[in-house]
């Protein structure tokens, strides 16, 4: 007599990643209207799950970005984060994964497409993270989030090195010529440190106004930081 084959839920395998504790996996493809639609079930839906996976998702991606990108200021690496953990990013990843075939529906969702469905995807994938999160702990969520969104910060990476990507001299000195007909000037009004490990800090002036400050372990670093500065304040 054949096994039955497993139910698309029942293996602990997510992209490389095995649970010790299934349970976790399973509650985090469970939605809400599969759960109220079978009350007695026992199962739990993943919204908890969902509210856990978007923190851990945030620290994560915050953590990577801060590493991968040391000369980006706060406010470009709270864009880069914006970009990646919204829906769209999110529930690419999940269809790479084939979520959708594993999820439990209510007849409700199914009727409705749910398993293509944009947002239900994305809170489904930050569900998963956190389900490995507390199957594996801290780094085995990192070493995951980053493998399911490699193609996503890969993305990132050759937007960050295409010609004026992140070259904010350029982009402000063509807004200064726009605006004031002038050419910025970077001024270094102060170095910190050792000579291998020195700091330098730069201003970008026009007109003698101090349009934005910036920080490097080299002039040309710091510069474009205060280029990035100046724009940021530029287009508020």
């Amino acid at each position: 007599m054949m096994t039955p084959a497993p139910s698309a839920d029942s293996s602990p395998v997510i992209s490389s990643y095995r649970f010790t504790n299934p349970s976790f996996l399973i509650e985090a493809l469970t939605h809400k209207s599969y759960v109220n639609e079978r009350r007695d079930s026992g199962r739990k839906h993943n919204e908890r799950l969902e509210f856990l996976g978007d923190a851990v998702l945030s620290l994560i991606m915050s953590d990577y970005l801060a590493r991968q990108y040391p000369e980006l200021s706060e406010g470009a690496l709270s864009k880069l984060k914006a970009s990646l953990v919204s829906e769209a990013p999110l529930s690419n990843a999940a269809r790479r994964l084939d979520l959708g075939a594993r999820l439990k529906l209510g007849r409700g969702e199914e009727l409705s497409n749910g398993r293509d469905k944009t947002s239900l995807l994305a809170d489904a994938l930050e569900a998963v993270i956190a389900a490995v999160y507390l199957d594996g702990g801290f780094e085995a969520s990192r070493n995951f989030t980053i493998e399911v969104l490699t193609d996503e910060l890969r993305q990132i990476d050759v937007l960050q090195e295409q010609p004026g990507g992140d070259d904010y001299k350029t982009r402000f000195q063509e807004w200064c010529q726009k605006r004031y007909e002038l050419l910025p000037r970077y001024v270094i009004v102060r170095e910190t440190g050792p000579d291998h490990q020195k700091v330098f800090e730069v201003e970008v002036r026009v007109n003698d106004r101090v349009f934005g400050i910036g920080r490097g372990h080299s002039k040309k670093e710091a510069e474009q930081e205060a280029a990035q500065r100046a724009l940021e304040e530029a287009e508020r």
